[in-house]
């Protein structure tokens, strides 16, 4: 959205962050604020991305919600496969509103200040979701693997009980992870710059500006990262070899595409997300913007193009959204 990262540099922003990084007492618990310093750039240009932000906000928003609304008011979508879509909307929705709203209001702010409680609690929830997504995309897999590789043990083995159970773990891993990693950032001490260099209240920007020996949160981090990512990844490297052994078996060329969109839309969906987290996790700190940039990518960017990929790809959707706005619009 933004481009590269050294368009529209300020050369005074360094001046900026000094200014605004105050030095703070040595006790991390006399923190009572941070300052989110944002995006480098001129400050003619805030109002250029605070209407880039509300767009893609705007249109979160209308997709994430019309998806859900979608999916509960058509009785053909009450199937495993939608209801995991709707998790997906609903987490998309929630942790994206954690991050646009005060990211906008701050390209106005002078101050661009958040406090303590509020940089905690936004810690907190994003990583919930953020990986609750991660462990939601797996079971996504695994419907898929099932519909595709078992098709008449699919409505005995995807039963509403299993649904329900792989969801709530999604959230109960997403929850743990969360506790850990947010009791972890926010035990550090912050005795230096209460300048966090994101737009947003993150692990590594807060490492950036601690004073204590990062040496043990970050091999934590790393191995946290590693169990969240590493068994996600594996579920759905492992269901989609089987699904393409399935599908190459199938001898007509029609049933093979049927076969394939089916899983095309979940596959882009994870392409988008795991390529910007592995980018942004394997960006050198010493290139903060590009972590920024690669950031957009799954806190807005990945939330808006989520609806659109299901709903574009997917006849059942489309014909349900049609049937919805024939409701509202009976001339249509």
């Amino acid at each position: 959205i933004l481009g590269s990262n050294h368009l529209f540099i300020f050369p005074c922003a360094s001046q900026q962050v000094s200014a605004m990084g105050d030095r703070v007492p040595d006790n991390h618990s006399e923190v009572t604020d941070f300052i989110l310093v944002g995006f480098r750039v001129h400050p003619e240009f805030h109002i250029l991305l605070f209407l880039i932000f509300l767009l893609v906000y705007a249109m979160i928003l209308l997709g994430n919600v019309g998806m859900m609304t979608i999916i509960m008011t058509d009785p053909r979508l009450n199937t495993p496969m939608y209801f995991f879509l709707g998790n997906l909307s609903f987490i998309d929705l929630f942790y994206s509103s954690v991050i646009a709203p005060k990211a906008m209001i701050n390209f106005w702010s002078e101050s661009k200040s958040i406090s303590f409680a509020g940089c905690v609690a936004q810690l907190f929830l994003f990583a919930l979701f953020i990986v609750a997504e991660g462990f939601l995309l797996a079971a996504m897999a695994y419907d898929r693997f099932i519909a595709i590789c078992n098709p008449l043990l699919y409505s005995v083995q995807m039963s509403a009980r299993l649904c329900t159970q792989l969801v709530a773990g999604s959230y109960l891993c997403g929850c743990i992870s969360s506790v850990l990693q947010t009791s972890m950032t926010f035990t550090l001490s912050f005795c230096g710059s209460r300048a966090i260099d994101h737009f947003y209240c993150d692990t590594r920007p807060l490492q950036r500006i601690s004073c204590s020996d990062l040496f043990i949160s970050r091999i934590i981090s790393f191995s946290l990262s590693s169990i969240i990512i590493l068994p996600t990844i594996i579920v759905i490297i492992i269901s989609y070899l089987y699904i393409v052994s399935t599908v190459l078996k199938i001898r007509s060329s029609e049933g093979r595409k049927k076969a394939f969109s089916t899983c095309s839309s979940h596959l882009g969906v994870v392409s988008v997300l795991y390529g910007a987290v592995f980018f942004m996790y394997l960006t050198p700190d010493r290139f903060p913007e590009l972590s920024k940039v690669a950031s957009l990518c799954y806190t807005l960017v990945t939330p808006m193009l989520n609806p659109l990929i299901y709903s574009l790809r997917n006849k059942d959707v489309k014909e349900a959204l049609k049937k919805l706005l024939e409701k509202k619009n009976p001339i249509l």
